[in-house]
């Protein structure tokens, strides 16, 4: 992690944000699966449950604008695919699992997901964490330079007094 000469802090590490894909698109993924066992117990059509589900996707992406999750655009709406891409196969697979199958497989991939994204969630907050330790250290050091500088500008100044007098 480190922060460029433009003073963009640079995530480094595998939970970054990503321009397309990246480490989360595993989680909303897993996402996807874990509401389609979920929705398929509900016992709603197919049209209506995908409708839904999409709404759920696009009002999570929404709450990540809301709290200031830094993406691109191509990665919020990538997120909502693939939510989407893993929500549909799932949704009409799980009519041929019986209840036992289908609460089994909501089970791992729900606790899967909640680990995982608590995972990211810890790394990111690491990551804020060392940002901010990370930006009061620069403007420590900006403003001993600019005591240095001005240190350096008073003795010059005195030093040609000296030689006028």
């Amino acid at each position: 992690m480190h922060i460029s000469r433009e003073g963009k802090f640079i995530r480094t590490d595998i939970w970054r944000e990503g321009e397309y894909l990246d480490l989360w698109s595993i989680p909303h993924l897993l996402s996807g699966i874990t509401l389609a066992l979920a929705m398929h117990f509900l016992g709603f059509a197919a049209i209506p449950t995908f409708v839904v589900a999409f709404l759920i996707f696009v009002t999570y992406e929404m709450f990540e604008v809301i709290v200031k999750i830094e993406e691109t655009r191509m990665n919020r709406i990538l997120d909502v695919v693939v939510g989407m891409v893993s929500f549909m196969p799932t949704f009409l697979f799980a009519a041929r699992l019986n209840i036992s199958q289908a609460l089994a497989l909501l089970a791992v991939v729900g606790i899967t997901n909640a680990v995982l994204s608590s995972i990211g969630w810890w790394e990111s907050q690491k990551a804020a964490v060392f940002e901010k330790k990370l930006r009061a250290e620069i403007t420590e050091q900006k403003i001993a330079m600019r005591r240095r500088r001005s240190e350096r500008k008073r003795r010059r100044r005195e030093r040609r007094a000296k030689k006028f007098l």
